[in-house]
């Protein structure tokens, strides 16, 4: 585990944080931010759809089944066609964002790959009709496969239809707030034929900017340059998509817009007659668009990353309940009642969250809780928290804060809303750490970059963590966290 500083008290301002030695202030909810913070509770655009369609795939291959000579199709086979189906489709970036592509256009992927499933199943009744001989085993013939695919893919076109029609139907009656980014000259030629196309469903409410471009004029669209000013956009009109274009050039990050929970798209403004990826078969306004994304965990991965937390932690707290009470009654004994210390966090996304962990110290006031960065030499700590800080027991009551997901048990650690804002400002990749579910431990942690270090290098390894995730990195991290626990150091 890490042993961040969540109790802060007098002490000097982090490493690299870019931040004066004076007096801070603490922004409350109700007070306007003089400098740039990540909105909070920001959810991402399009979940309902893409759960409408594996809905629908699920649906599909379910029924094709009826198709079958006979009932009582083991589990197992069933199963396998609707995984292949789901696996394949997401393959293909079925599941993935659109813009306006239609269902027809989609209709030989869905073919193809519900062909290839049950061919898979036929192979599976085969073998299993080679072992044992019962009704539900028995082969499947040519026109059984041919029917079941036919079937499947009927009612996933149908299903898919559906769902774009109301998609469709919605943006046409409340179009999409949105953002187009880059250089002023293309980004005021892509706003106008939006504006021009109202039956689209974008509603182009800013233009963003380099800040070393000339004055420029977008009609009634406003130019935005500065960060405060695409956060504010953001906020108040509820932006859901940003398009970015070609020669795309910006002193805002596209992490950090995602940060925002803002959907990302590419453009392709290049004039006729450039060569065109056949990947690429969205349109906008004739642009050829596609999804841009800084993330690479997809919502299948993330599942499963959530399943791996769930499967660690549970046990792993039933196992600490001994250790979580006995440092519970020592703290109880030693500093007097309150032995848990809750702090607000930002988590995944901008969300605010509540980080629970043991009371080591007791913070004079609210601002200094909020404010002051680091306790590792402050003399106000007893024998019993100092022990708990540099062996990492404080930090055990976050393994609850992992089974209610609010953090995972690996990735970039959580900090504080008030330096959330300030590092944004000062280091450009630190708001991309948002992009993922923050963690009980991460890659920067295991490095060595824990309590008064580089918020900068910080910062760097988190972002190659994210760039580069896997579930084999994860267990990675785990293991490393473990050897550091039998060396402790604290923060």
């Amino acid at each position: 585990m890490t042993a961040e500083s969540i109790v802060p008290s007098a002490g000097k301002p982090p490493h690299g944080a870019g931040m004066s030695s004076g007096t801070v202030s603490v922004v409350t909810p109700r007070e306007a931010p003089d400098h740039f913070a990540l909105p909070t509770g920001r959810p991402r655009a399009g979940r309902a759809f893409v759960s409408a369609l594996l809905t629908v795939d699920c649906a599909a291959g379910l029924l094709g089944m009826l198709v079958l000579p006979y009932s009582g199709l083991p589990p197992g086979p069933a199963g396998l066609l609707v995984a292949t189906a789901l696996a394949l489709n997401a393959r293909a970036g079925l599941y993935r964002p659109t813009m306006a592509r239609g269902v027809l256009a989609d209709v030989p992927a869905l073919f193809f790959r519900a062909l290839i499933g049950w061919c898979a199943l036929s192979t599976v009744l085969a073998h299993q009709s080679a072992l044992v001989h019962e009704p539900s085993a028995a082969p499947l013939t040519v026109s059984d496969v041919a029917a079941g695919c036919a079937v499947q893919t009927l009612v996933s076109c149908a299903g898919r239809g559906a769902a774009l029609w109301l998609r469709r139907r919605r943006a046409m009656r409340r179009p999409r707030p949105t953002l187009v980014v880059g250089p002023a000259a293309t980004a005021v030629r892509v706003t106008a034929a939006l504006v021009r196309q109202s039956s689209g469903g974008i509603r182009p409410v800013g233009v963003v900017v380099p800040p070393s471009e000339s004055a420029v004029e977008a009609g009634p669209v406003p130019v935005l340059r500065s960060l405060e000013d695409v956060q504010r956009a953001v906020i108040q009109n509820g932006v859901q998509d940003c398009l970015f274009t070609h020669e795309s050039s910006t002193s805002v990050p596209p992490a950090l817009l995602e940060a925002m929970g803002c959907t990302l798209w590419q453009l392709d403004t290049r004039a006729p007659g450039h060569l065109v990826p056949r990947q690429q078969s969205d349109e906008l306004a004739a642009f050829p668009c596609r999804p841009l994304t800084t993330a690479p965990a997809t919502a299948p991965g993330l599942f499963f990353k959530r399943l791996v937390d769930l499967a660690v932690t549970v046990p792993a707290l039933i196992v600490a309940a001994p250790v979580l009470a006995v440092c519970a009654l020592v703290l109880r004994r030693s500093d007097g009642p309150g032995v848990l210390f809750r702090q607000e966090r930002i988590g995944m996304r901008g969300r605010a969250f509540t980080l629970l962990k043991f009371r080591t110290l007791r913070p004079d006031t609210a601002h200094e809780a909020a404010t002051r960065w680091t306790i590792a030499d402050d003399q106000r700590m007893s024998r019993a928290g100092n022990f708990m800080r540099r062996t990492s027991l404080d930090e055990l009551p976050q393994l609850w804060n992992v089974i209610r997901g609010d953090i995972s048990l690996v990735g970039p650690r959580p900090e504080r809303p008030y330096f959330v804002a300030q590092f944004s400002q000062a280091h450009p990749g630190y708001a991309a750490r948002h992009r993922m579910p923050v963690g009980l431990t991460g890659l920067a942690q295991v490095q060595g970059l824990r309590g008064d270090t580089s918020i900068e290098d910080r910062a760097r390894y988190d972002n190659y963590y994210i760039d580069h995730w896997s579930l084999w990195q994860d267990l990675c991290i785990l293991l490393r966290t473990a050897v550091c626990l039998v060396r402790p150091t604290g923060s």
